[in-house]
């Protein structure tokens, strides 16, 4: 949960402020940045949006994006945020209206904890122009064509199987046409999850779950409500999971000096660079996420979701079962998970793993997002391969911009930041995933230094 300290008594609005009709709090109600910055925690939480002071204590439990995310902006402005996340902002806006207790005295900041109000202004202009040129809107056909060479993969890895029998080098290469379908579909529910915050586009939100159910065997609220914090709070420990390594690994400059200095030691972490080819990419999904997954449905009684996933593991097993049994079957989908988790881990990791890890530091939208970041050079391989998440930057400052349009987009990203002197990186797609092993050594030589000398 965002902010810290202990938990304060409601308090009066801010000198000057107005009351509401019954004498107490109101929607005329003015309040000061220190005073909302006290209301962050668990049970009491407020956030700001474009000025006007939101108590969303109780709104929190029934947010449809989950609690945590909308929480990590308790305390503070939440403009950005709102506007990145809902492709429909005033759909979302009348929810919003019960929640309103007032807004932000006239001498106040637009922005809080001190940032660049020019740097914001300047990024929400960019915003504006980018929703006014239709960057926003995707073409159907892009997506049709996307889906349509997933489910070919698929077909063409069970067709070989009918026509040549299983022979071990054509269940290898089934296996790798495979587990490449599995990740392109997982770029492939990854749009569609962001396109479908906001379900008034109702048929969208039945893709996702197609996808990633059908397709994949897996939820999409369990992504959803995961995926969605590491957008919110990116690199920022307690409020990203992706940077949650369950004490694996150590991570960043400051955690490993943090777990040295109190002489913490669940691992080698000198060796994580090492060992992390042992546990990251063969484990992610074939065992971390898998049990998360099915954990999650479980626990949370989301028996939709389940429904979807189990047409996942009906349809495979039907189709293999003829040529591997029931124990065949089940090694091969193990070992094609164990392929895609290496895909997966990587792409994911080598825009973000090299660059800043640290606690929230409440940095404005634009410099969160560019300093947890980086792109990959632009390529025909690449945007494929990595499912155009080689425009990272631009797709966590726009996170429901299709992705057709992320190369429209950069030059003007690249000029912003270029005014601000704020740094833009791009990487080749081979020092990315060099940087990924250079920056766990590096993580792990701190521990090792702080461990034995402070």
């Amino acid at each position: 949960m965002g902010g810290g300290g202990q938990q304060t008594e409601s308090s009066e609005p801010a000198k000057g402020g107005g009351v509401g009709p019954d004498g107490g709090r109101g929607g005329s109600a003015v309040y000061t940045w220190e005073e909302v910055q006290k209301h962050c925690h668990r049970s009491d939480q407020w956030l700001v949006i474009d000025r006007k002071v939101y108590n969303i204590t109780q709104w929190a439990k029934r947010h449809p994006g989950g609690i945590r995310v909308i929480s990590h902006f308790a305390g503070e402005d939440a403009t950005d945020a709102f506007v990145a996340f809902h492709p429909d902002p005033n759909f979302v806006r009348k929810f919003l209206k019960p929640l309103l207790i007032g807004e932000l005295a006239p001498t106040e900041p637009s922005q809080d904890h001190g940032k660049n109000a020019v740097m914001v202004q300047d990024f929400q202009a960019l915003r504006d122009r980018v929703e006014k040129e239709g960057l926003l809107r995707a073409r159907p056909l892009f997506f049709s064509l996307y889906l349509g060479h997933i489910v070919l993969l698929e077909a063409l890895a069970l067709g070989l199987l009918w026509v040549w029998g299983t022979s071990w080098s054509l269940t290898l290469l089934c296996s790798l046409m495979l587990a490449t379908s599995q990740s392109q579909a997982g770029w492939l529910q990854h749009d569609y999850g962001h396109l479908s915050v906001c379900k008034t586009s109702s048929w969208n939100h039945v893709l996702h779950k197609f996808v990633i159910g059908h397709l994949k065997g897996a939820s999409a609220n369990w992504w959803n409500h995961r995926h969605f914090q590491h957008h919110a709070k990116p690199n920022v420990f307690s409020k990203d999971p992706d940077v949650n390594s369950l004490h694996v690994f150590v991570l960043g400059d400051k955690q490993p000096v943090e777990y040295g200095i109190k002489k913490l030691k669940y691992m080698p972490y000198h060796h994580q660079h090492q060992y992390f080819f042992l546990i990251g990419p063969p484990l992610v999904i074939p065992v971390f996420f898998t049990i998360q997954i099915f954990q999650t449905m479980f626990s949370q009684r989301n028996w939709v979701d389940l429904a979807w996933a189990m047409t996942f593991y009906l349809r495979f097993f039907c189709c293999y079962y003829p040529f591997f049994g029931f124990f065949g079957s089940v090694a091969l989908i193990s070992f094609v998970r164990f392929l895609e988790s290496h895909w997966f881990v990587w792409v994911t990791q080598m825009n973000h793993l090299p660059m800043e890890i640290d606690h929230e530091r409440h940095q404005d939208w634009l410099t969160m997002q560019l300093s947890a970041t980086c792109n990959i050079e632009q390529s025909t391989f690449n945007d494929w391969f990595s499912g155009h998440l080689n425009f990272q930057i631009e797709h966590h400052l726009f996170p429901t911009m299709p992705r057709h349009n992320y190369h429209m987009v950069a030059p003007l990203v690249r000029a912003l930041c270029e005014k601000h002197g704020l740094p833009y990186q791009v990487k080749t797609l081979q020092k990315a995933i060099i940087d990924v092993v250079g920056s766990l050594k590096k993580s792990g030589d701190l521990w090792l230094d702080a461990y034995l000398h402070k």
